[in-house]
């Protein structure tokens, strides 16, 4: 992070530069609202402090359900219970490039909940959202450990196709887009969402055609009990799995015959802690051991969503600007880590902004949350996932 960096984004009003102070929310949960003097003009900012130490406290995943689903943050955190949370991940929110195929509402990155890998990042040139800084990737993930400690990580799929011609590494998780030639696994967390979405586009091309040499299988109770020239829709029965194959994946695919045996194993592994993740979601990292990471944006200005993290992971900020007309200048991807490091985060984490950026919290004494910022759609947007704050009595 620049000096510059910092300058171009001061907190004023009642927000200190370290730990929050703020309105209490539950038991160790508070928030605040401040304005952000930044390069582009004054900007709006809601943040939640959440203090892991405190045995009350929880933090979870908020999805639908399925991986290609979305629904309101407000929704998803009181069907869940939460006293707090944001909005998480980018995800496929349209697809004009491919007329005819269905948008899937998944999320870009890795994906666990409950301790489960629901699904895996996809190609780094399949990702909406912003440029990524350098040396990031769509396997980059904010997760909290079971130990209680958030970190940022890297997740990548680990899966492998076991037939009676051999074995075949799986290229793609309940995720929206796979690698060319790859096999991609689905399964009944995926949804009931066309899986056409999936082979299209290429690894350096979201807007490239669709593959028209593509073949799926349905594998249950270990055989092979269909096939298809083409991906399908509709729910996938549980315990069930759907192989998706594109180019050189469909070619091995269609050397499989009803009623043959198949192995289908897959699982996430952590590239850097090697710690088991009680649930993790995707975005980019800007902030590392107190440090901006080299080449952030210093240009383009928009509403943001990032969370960040202190005291080795046992406390919890998350960020959401407003997007109420006057504030809609927003902040640099610079600014977002200076303004995180000024809160007091070691390390931080970009979410999905725009549209997408919602805070929620319950008023005192309420038993459902309220938006605290104003969504810059007018209204909050459907998404995919989101951290779920919870404080227990």
């Amino acid at each position: 992070m620049t000096c510059g960096a910092l300058a171009g984004a001061t907190l004023t009003g009642a927000a200190p530069a370290n730990a929050m102070s703020g309105a209490r929310i539950a038991p160790g949960v508070t928030y605040a609202q401040f304005d952000v003097r930044a390069a582009r003009g004054v900007t709006h900012a809601h943040v939640l402090t959440v203090d892991l130490r405190n045995p009350r406290v929880r933090v979870d995943l908020l999805y639908p359900g399925a991986v290609a689903a979305r629904a309101p943050v407000s929704r998803l955190a009181d069907a869940r219970g939460a006293v707090a949370g944001v909005n998480g991940d980018f995800f496929n929110i349209s697809e004009v490039q491919h007329p005819g195929v269905a948008a899937t509402g998944a999320p870009v990155g890795p994906v666990i909940a409950a301790g489960r890998a629901l699904k895996a990042a996809v190609p780094d040139g399949q990702r909406f959202g912003p440029a990524l800084p350098p040396g990031t990737s769509t396997q980059d993930v904010l997760g909290l450990g079971i130990d209680r400690r958030f970190r940022l990580d890297g997740l990548r799929l680990d899966g492998t196709v076991t037939t009676n011609d051999g074995r075949l590494r799986l290229g793609g998780l309940n995720q929206y887009a796979l690698p060319v030639g790859s096999v991609g696994a689905f399964t009944a967390k995926w949804g009931s969402v066309s899986r056409v979405r999936a082979i299209c586009g290429t690894d350096t091309d979201r807007a490239a055609p669709c593959s028209s040499d593509t073949y799926e299988v349905t594998v249950r109770k270990g055989r092979v009990v269909g096939v298809s020239d083409r991906p399908g829709s509709g729910p996938i029965a549980e315990g069930a799995t759907v192989l998706v194959g594109r180019e050189a994946g469909a070619q091995r695919l269609r050397k499989l015959s009803k009623g043959e045996r198949v192995r289908v194993r897959q699982r996430l592994v952590a590239t850097r802690s090697g710690v088991p993740y009680r649930f993790t979601v995707g975005g980019y990292p800007v902030l590392r051991g107190g440090r901006a990471l080299a080449g952030l944006d210093n240009r383009a200005s928009a509403v943001r969503t990032a969370a960040g993290f202190a005291e080795r992971g046992r406390r919890l900020y998350l960020l959401a600007l407003d997007g109420a007309t006057q504030y809609r200048s927003g902040l640099t991807i610079a600014e977002v880590a200076a303004v995180m490091r000024r809160l007091g985060s070691t390390d931080a984490f970009s979410l999905d902004g725009g549209g997408s950026s919602t805070l929620v919290a319950r008023e005192r004494g309420a038993h459902t949350v309220s938006v605290r910022n104003h969504p810059s759609d007018g209204s909050e947007r459907p998404v995919p996932n989101g951290i779920g704050v919870f404080s227990g009595r």
